[in-house]
Formats: structure tokens, sequence, C-alpha cells
């Protein structure tokens, strides 16, 4: 793994950047090879708020987490547990519904138990598309499409771009300022 730290508002000590390649290290013994991905971490400090984001992008998955906490440790503690999470949320629903031999059921351990949580995050019922909706896309400018956003009261808005024609969709994010998601 290829690790990139940095922080904001925050010293990257040896110590912490100890400390989060050791964490993150424990990851690889859910999958068959080792990962050559780059991680990504980003550390920061505002009022008494501790915030760790982790991001690893591999061939067909991702996964990011965030957490914050008073303590950074903690915080990266946190934050591994829920990578984790994901990872064993991911390897039970390829396990279930994908057997073909290109699928990413071979990215991971065959002896990785299933995920068994207290409390869910979500039954199978609960990803059954209850409605659907179709729409118009208008071309317009990304400004444009955050004031139809913001008047419609909506936290995303997909729109046509009207520079370059394609799909895209902008949002609004947790810190209060917007997003724009637009297809490679």
């Amino acid at each position: 793994m290829n690790f990139k730290i940095r922080g904001e508002n925050l010293e990257i000590t040896p110590a912490l950047r100890e400390y989060v390649e050791k964490k993150v290290g424990r990851l690889e013994k859910y999958f068959e090879s080792p990962l050559r991905s780059d991680v990504n971490v980003k550390m920061s400090v505002s009022s008494n708020d501790q915030r760790v984001e982790i991001t690893i992008p591999m061939t067909k998955l991702l996964l990011r987490a965030e957490e914050k906490h008073s303590d950074m440790y903690a915080a990266i503690d946190l934050v591994i547990e829920k990578l984790e999470r994901q990872i064993r949320k991911h390897k039970t629903k390829v396990n279930r519904k994908f057997r073909q031999d290109d699928s990413l059921k071979y990215m991971f351990k065959n002896e990785l138990e299933p995920l068994v949580e207290e409390q869910p995050e979500y039954t199978e019922e609960e990803l059954e598309i209850v409605r659907t909706k179709r729409f118009a896309l208008k071309p317009m400018d990304a400004e444009e499409a955050v004031l139809q956003m913001d008047m419609l009261g909506h936290n995303f808005f997909v729109f046509s771009n009207a520079e370059n024609g394609r799909t895209n969709v902008v949002y609004k994010r947790r810190d209060g300022r917007y997003g724009l998601i637009e297809p490679q």
C-alpha cells in the first residue's frame, strides 16, 4: 500500500503516521493478494473535533469512510471499524449475488466470516426501489443547477451540462458548500 497522509490544521507526526499505517495495514488480511492501491488519508482538526477520512480506490471497488471524535486516535479506530464493516458487507453481498469467475468474489479471502450486526444498516427489503421518477434534463450550467436545487429544497440535482452536453449532478456537501459530479 502506498500511503498519502495529509493534515489540515494539523501536523502529521511520525507517531500518527505509524499508527495509521499499522491500522490500515490490518485491512490486508481481508484480501487474497496484498493491496497495491493508494491509501488516501486526510486528518483535520476543527474546534473540538478531530476528523479522519480514508479512501482506498481499488479496481471494481472503492472503500471510503470518515469519522469525527474528540481524540484523533479514537477517530482512526472508528474509521477502521467502518472500513472493516464495509468490506464484510461487500463480501456478503458479493457471495450472495455474483458467482462469475471475473467477479469481486475472488478479491476477498473465503474464510472471512459474513457480517452480522446487532442493528443492520439495511435489510434487503430496504434496498427495494419503491419509486421511479422520470424527468427531462434541461441544459444549464452548474451555477444554475445549484440555484434550481436550492429552490426545490433538494440536496442534489441532476442536469445536462450546457457546456459539454453530458449528464452531471450537483449536490450539497455536509460543510454547506456544493459539489459537482461529472462522468469521466
